[in-house]
């Protein structure tokens, strides 16, 4: 067994009795023992509940199964409800917390036959770029430890560019598939938003919050949204639209180039990005230059507003019904402060208060209304350039990945390793990182933009970028000393 094969690999693997389930599931959960220490890419690992469902999977397996991904190990980012299993958020507001449902994304891939190994490391309720801010720890780069694999689903990114996992899920909120996606090297997919559930996904901003998949290829991805998507009728945003079809490894595609979100980019980043502009068109795809405005509006709107949203979701966590809760209070008001104080870290911290500020009264005219003013222009923006393109090419970061605790002492420069990716989920677009190069050592992304539920044009283009390429094929060489 290799630690990198592809889903579609190990369906056929275990379709033809190379292995078993439960085989499978243990080569994982070994290189799990073997990497985590260097990693921190997981919280919790329940090795006997995933060798109890591997078993069962193999049962299934014996009686034909017809469950898509029946047998194959997955982990879940830590924000997804896992039923009578931890669910922190990374937080320690909810680290000791036993979840009683499952989310519906946990639910469909449970149906769809998925051995769950484990939940992954993220910043703490999804609010960060870097992974530092989780309550267990900074998560390491595979491709260079001590290195940020980017957040905030760093965990997910980390563990399936790592070998300890075939495949993760993941959310992303204004970047939190992508930029870790391209920082580690595999391929990470934002849905539109609508059409992934969000019921059991734990919130930070309800309009922009979405579930997605992390794996190595894009074949993988699309064969775990296809499991994934669809209309929840536990979650009013979620979107009654068609199936994700098939990929399309023919069609030729008009493709839009903002040459403007270029100006000042690295060369590091944007010569790998050039070259992979420069293969699309070598295999038929045009290319056009497009100017997309009011993308420098985005991350200042975007902060506005996902602050707002998560001050208003976050206020449940008061340390009455659950979560944290202070010791020995003098009174409700210091019950309240206390453990909300003592439960959440620093970066949540400011963006409950900021969000706060923003909605109080004064303020709500001058910085949540027009915030919400520039994210329909930029939802306008974008609309408009599609009726020119069928698709967008962009940078996933303005950088590779950065050292551990060099952007933790500046909020706004770690806010701006979204730059690129913030402007798609304000306008709740889907959106494929995909790896195109290298730069010293460490992984470059490529970022595909589509329509609204265009993901299957989307991941078609990755398809036939990745067919064409073998970047998505590297690996990390560095863990070896510690795999053995």
């Amino acid at each position: 067994m290799r630690p990198f094969a592809s889903l579609v690999e190990l369906q056929q693997g275990l379709h033809n009795r190379d292995f078993s389930a439960v085989e499978l599931a243990e080569f994982y959960l070994g290189r799990i023992d073997r990497l985590n220490e260097h990693i921190n890419g997981f919280i919790t690992v329940d090795r006997e509940r995933c060798l109890s469902v591997a078993r069962q999977a193999d049962d299934q397996l014996t009686k034909n199964s017809t469950a898509q991904l029946c047998g194959i190990p997955i982990a879940h980012k830590d924000v997804f409800c896992t039923r009578n299993m931890l669910t922190t958020c990374a937080s320690r507001m909810l680290s000791s917390f036993i979840s009683p449902y499952d989310a519906t994304v946990v639910r469909k891939l449970k149906d769809a036959g998925t051995v769950l190994l484990g939940k992954t490391n993220m910043d703490e309720f999804a609010m960060g770029s870097s992974n530092e801010t989780s309550h267990f720890g900074p998560v390491h780069n595979p491709w260079k430890l001590g290195y940020a694999p980017g957040g905030s689903s760093g965990g997910s990114a980390a563990v399936v560019a790592a070998g300890m996992a075939p495949a993760a899920t993941g959310t992303d909120t204004g970047g939190s598939i992508r930029q870790p996606a391209s920082l580690c090297g595999v391929t990470g997919l934002k849905p539109t938003y609508g059409r992934v559930s969000r019921f059991g996904m734990i919130a930070f901003a309800s309009s922009l919050d979405q579930g997605g998949p992390i794996a190595h290829t894009v074949d993988d991805v699309h064969l775990l949204l296809s499991n994934m998507e669809g209309w929840d009728s536990n979650d009013a945003t979620s979107a009654d639209v068609e199936k994700l079809p098939p990929l399309d490894i023919e069609r030729k595609f008009k493709i839009g180039i903002p040459e403007h979100l270029f100006t000042g980019l690295d060369r590091s980043v944007a010569d790998p990005i050039d070259q992979a502009r420069k293969s699309l068109e070598s295999m038929g795809h045009v290319t056009i230059e497009v100017e997309i405005p009011h993308m420098d509006a985005a991350v200042a709107a975007y902060y506005v507003l996902s602050g707002a949203e998560a001050s208003t979701n976050l206020a449940r966590y008061d340390g009455v019904r659950y979560g944290h809760r202070t010791e020995s209070p003098d009174e409700l008001a210091d019950l309240y402060c206390k453990s909300r104080s003592e439960g959440f870290g620093r970066e949540v911290k400011r963006r409950i208060l900021t969000g706060t500020y923003s909605l109080s009264v004064g303020y709500y005219d001058a910085y949540y209304l027009k915030a919400q003013k520039i994210r329909r222009l930029v939802r306008d923006a974008f609309l408009d350039t599609f009726d020119r393109v069928d698709l967008i090419l962009a940078p996933v970061s303005p950088t590779t990945a950065f050292k551990l605790g060099t952007l933790g002492a500046q909020p706004v420069e770690m806010y701006r390793q979204d730059i690129y990716t913030i402007p798609v989920s304000l306008a709740g677009l889907p959106a494929l990182s995909l790896p195109c190069g290298f730069d010293s050592g460490l992984p470059v992304g490529l970022q595909v933009i589509g329509p609204q539920f265009q993901d299957g044009n989307v991941l078609s283009l990755g398809k036939q970028y990745q067919e064409s390429t073998d970047w998505h094929t590297r690996h990390p060489d560095s863990l070896e000393a510690f795999s053995a």
